[in-house]
């Protein structure tokens, strides 16, 4: 029997701790890439490829307009290849494959949002709370229907006033006289596959007290739904309310324990973030590929767009742009797996320690959910403008994707819910002594006294760059909580700022990394991380002066300023050269290429 997690022998196990990678260094060799996927991998991706290409390409339009019946066929025929039931056990119908399968199958499928939608609220958060979570009887009822997708699932947590404040729900749960029944009543809103759903997980409050979880069945009395939302985009996939009116919900079909609800809620939007990487990275490969073939057939002034060096510069950015996610949450997966060794869905206490492995890179996560949408709406914005007027029409696929894109910086928290929570939940860390900022601060602040040393100077400048983003960071956390102190929660601009450094940081070391494991000093990446790494640097020392202004002032700001120039200091690079010659493997591939 396969085992969940099987990544790689290119990738040397070790156990990190969440957050560390801001106050440790980690080896090339450490970390996991997309080119440490395996032959297993790579033939799953190629299944998944293939079966979009054959089956949701040509019926994309149908989809669209609003074929539920059609995508919900598609959905089956993608689960009898076993792609819905990636990591669900042998047992229960599924794969039983690794976290890596499933990101290469959500690359694969996110070339249409629609689509992608209907599998990732299936596949994702209407499954894994179940798989998670659920008991023996509960997996063997509903697991193997849901593998199969002969029953289709949704995730049923916000509501009309409760939506980042997930706990503020006010749907009811209440224990019949008898003891065999929740009876449920409320609303929730937004769900995705709504309304073809057969199984829904919907969150609710016992006794209008005890946030929990319930697995109700369409079929039960008192489920209903509402019209299907008019949507800016991803409009091929079913989004409505869910009516929960006196529906009796065998107590058996409670979901984990009473008042535990926002531990299920909270680590399965962990898992989406984390997917929401490769999603992002699938729906930005195929909109790079739609634009190099526009640019290359294109003409004006009598030649191909594709020569002009303003397009040739987007063409690269987005790559690059798309080339440091895919870096980024590769890694995330890695240091997953790394609590993970030896593990099978046949151990006693296996639901728990997958949850536990995600839940430690919560603060990862939520950075992969944030930079991963952002850069997807980055590609999607200059897609449209390399196809110029014809980007705006309907009929080209660029325009869906632009609007489809829209949806990810709301989807599994919005992107201001999460950057509050990745420097949160940092702080929150350290407070507990389980992650060594403070240590690190205090090193950092004796570097500062010391003044530059001849060490410095000779590191490669790429890696002194990675490291002196984290130093950033540090510096920023340090005097936020010097001004601030407890009452740092409430200054949410400035824990976003701090958030918006973070990311770049981890972006920063995650694509080095990536490309010195790749033992490549010249070509693609080597070229992609050279500009990036100086780009992400400048946009890091925009985002930390607001911040540092916020925390400082007179001689004190003046000097952490000047640590702050000189942290950021860099030798630039010929950037225009370097994009040139990733454009012009672009161009000559017709797709994506690292």
């Amino acid at each position: 029997m396969a085992t969940a997690v099987n990544t790689s022998a290119k990738m040397e196990t070790h156990k990190r701790a969440g957050g560390s990678f801001l106050v440790e260094d980690q080896a090339a060799a450490e970390i996991f890439t997309p080119e440490d996927l395996t032959a297993e991998h790579r033939a799953i991706g190629r299944a998944a490829r293939e079966f979009f290409e054959k089956e949701v390409a040509p019926n994309v339009e149908a989809i669209v307009h609003g074929n539920h019946d059609l995508a919900v066929t598609l959905l089956r025929k993608a689960a009898s290849l076993g792609l819905e039931g990636i990591l669900t056990p042998e047992r229960y119908g599924g794969m039983e494959l690794d976290l890596p399968s499933s990101m290469v199958v959500a690359e694969e499928l996110a070339r249409d949002g629609s689509f992608a939608g209907w599998h990732g609220a299936h596949a994702g958060i209407g499954t894994m709370p179940l798989l998670l979570f659920g008991t023996e009887q509960q997996k063997q009822k509903y697991l193997a229907k849901l593998s199969s997708a002969e029953m289709v699932a949704a995730y049923c947590l916000t509501e009309p006033h409760a939506g980042s404040d997930s706990l503020a729900a006010k749907t009811r749960a209440d224990l019949t006289p008898d003891g065999r029944h929740y009876v449920l009543n409320g609303q929730k809103m937004w769900i995705t596959n709504g309304g073809k759903a057969d199984l829904y997980t919907v969150f609710a409050k016992i006794g209008g007290e005890q946030f929990s979880a319930f697995l109700v069945e369409r079929a039960f009395a008192g489920v209903s739904t509402g019209n299907e939302e008019q949507k800016m985009g991803i409009k091929g996939s079913s989004t409505t309310a869910v009516f929960l009116d006196n529906v009796h919900v065998p107590v058996e079909n409670l979901l984990g324990e009473p008042g535990r609800g926002h531990i299920i809620a909270f680590n399965i939007l962990n898992l989406g973030r984390l997917k929401l990487g490769p999603f992002a990275v699938g729906g930005s490969k195929n909109v790079l590929r739609l634009s190099i073939a526009y640019a290359k057939q294109r003409k004006a002034f009598g030649v191909e767009i594709a020569q002009f060096g303003m397009i040739r510069h987007k063409l690269a950015e987005m790559a690059i742009r798309t080339y440091a996610v895919e870096a980024m949450a590769y890694r995330v997966e890695g240091l997953i797996t790394g609590h993970l060794e030896g593990f099978s869905w046949d151990e006693p206490d296996a639901a728990r320690r997958m949850m536990k492995a995600v839940e430690e890179f919560a603060a990862e996560c939520s950075m992969i959910k944030v930079y991963a949408s952002e850069v997807l709406d980055y590609v999607v914005d200059e897609g449209v403008q390399i196809h110029g007027g014809y980007g705006y029409h309907q009929d080209y696929a660029v325009e869906r994707a632009y609007r489809d894109s829209r949806i990810n910086r709301i989807f599994e928290g919005t992107n201001e819910i999460n950057r509050l929570l990745t420097t949160g939940m940092l702080l929150k860390r350290a407070q507990q002594g389980r992650l060594g900022i403070v240590k690190a601060a205090k090193a950092l602040m004796d570097e500062i006294l010391s003044g530059p040393s001849l060490d410095a100077d000779a590191e490669k400048e790429e890696r002194r760059l990675a490291r002196n983003a984290k130093k950033v960071a540090l510096l920023l956390l340090a005097s936020a909580f010097e001004k601030f102190g407890a009452a740092m929660d409430k200054e949410q601009e400035v824990l976003a700022g701090i958030a918006d450094v973070l990311m770049e940081a981890f972006a920063m070391e995650s694509t080095l990394l990536r490309v010195e494991k790749s033992g490549k000093v010249e070509g693609q990446g080597a070229d992609m991380c050279a500009v990036f790494l100086r780009d992400a640097m400048t946009r890091i020392e925009s985002f930390a002066r607001p911040v540092l202004g916020a925390c400082a002032e007179g001689d004190t700001l003046r000097t952490k300023m000047a640590v702050l120039r000189r942290f950021a200091k860099f030798e630039p690079v010929n950037a225009i050269v370097l994009r040139r010659r990733i454009a012009d493997r672009l161009l000559s591939a017709g797709h994506y290429v690292a």
